[in-house]
């Protein structure tokens, strides 16, 4: 089963209740005092930036993992993938209130599982936040027979994580597959032997953003 592509409504649809409530609100404290009415008139230029979806474009490069979200890079390291059972090389993009919180798939790939662990909520950024915070898992089978698995972490106020996928749904590269409200990371664990493009620190964008590429074929059918 193929996700119907997301109409890029430059707003996102989770946002539109918070906006229109805080908006109305906005407008009735006006009436009575325009003066009282302006902290409430900045709350919705807050929920409104963070509520934005914009529409990107995807690299060509049928190997290339592309960000699944906006932010910064965390950690870029060899560890063990508890969702798949496997050695993997993990990048994590730690996303703050001010990022575009939209989840974007890193590869064009089968819904092998769909796994959602309740958890805690530490700070995104921290390493313990990986295997600790609530998160939900998807791991993703490409054309090639690479494994990939993207994992939505919530952070110290994310308190909703959203994972529209479905074990046997297909995804492409860059589709619109989740979103988590209110600070967060996504985890994406690949083979060993993929070659990381980006370094702790460096910040990226969902679906814009090459964070690795993926061996080529023969190498993922050895695994």
């Amino acid at each position: 089963m193929n996700i119907p592509p997301y109409p890029h409504p430059i707003i996102a649809r989770e946002g539109w209740p918070f906006l229109a409530g805080i908006v109305l609100v906005s407008v009735l404290v006006s009436f009575w005092s325009p003066a009282a009415s302006i902290p409430f008139w900045i709350l919705s230029v807050f929920v409104l930036q963070f509520f934005r979806d914009p529409a990107r474009s995807a690299p060509d490069g049928e190997l290339n993992v592309l960000s699944p979200a906006d932010g910064r890079v965390v950690a870029v390291e060899e560890v063990r993938d508890p969702y798949a059972e496997r050695d993997a090389l993990k990048i994590s993009v730690f996303m703050n209130v001010f990022n575009v919180h939209s989840n974007r798939a890193p590869v064009n790939g089968a819904v092998a599982s769909v796994s959602y662990f309740a958890g805690r909520f530490f700070n995104a950024a921290l390493d313990k936040a990986s295997l600790e915070n609530e998160r939900n898992a998807a791991v993703l089978t490409t054309p090639q027979g690479h494994i990939v698995t993207s994992v939505q972490v919530a952070g110290l106020v994310a308190k909703r994580i959203l994972c529209y996928a479905k074990p046997g749904d297909r995804l492409y590269a860059g589709q619109r597959y989740g979103f988590i409200r209110f600070g967060s990371r996504v985890d994406v664990y690949l083979p060993l032997g993929s070659r990381p493009r980006v370094a702790i620190g460096d910040k990226v964008q969902a679906t814009s953003t090459v964070l690795a590429e993926l061996a080529p074929t023969d190498a993922a059918s050895s695994e």
